[in-house]
């Protein structure tokens, strides 16, 4: 398998004071080992982060920025969302 055929991996690293891990760029990799060692030596030349996750483009999912409002609606109108459609039984009050 020739460079050019290697599949893609996303690269994210969580940085000694971060809690989250950030999205900080792409790289072609034979596999994930490969992947996880040419993020380190690619970005983490200077000793910035703690934690290296990688993953091949092609397993991302993610929503459609177009389907932003359907998506992240508020809660209120989704009804079963929120146990108000059964009865409580006796005896339960802090619910």
């Amino acid at each position: 398998m020739s460079q050019a055929e290697w599949p893609l991996f996303e690269v994210f690293i969580r940085s000694k004071n971060g809690l989250n891990h950030k999205h900080v760029g792409s790289l072609r990799a034979a596999d994930e080992e490969m992947a996880i060692q040419n993020a380190r030596d690619v970005y983490t030349r200077r000793s910035e982060g703690v934690s290296i996750w990688v993953v091949q483009s092609s397993l991302i999912t993610a929503s459609d920025p177009q389907d932003a409002d359907a998506l992240f609606e508020p809660a209120d109108s989704k009804i079963y969302r929120h146990p108000t459609f059964y009865d409580v039984p006796d005896g339960i009050s802090h619910m």
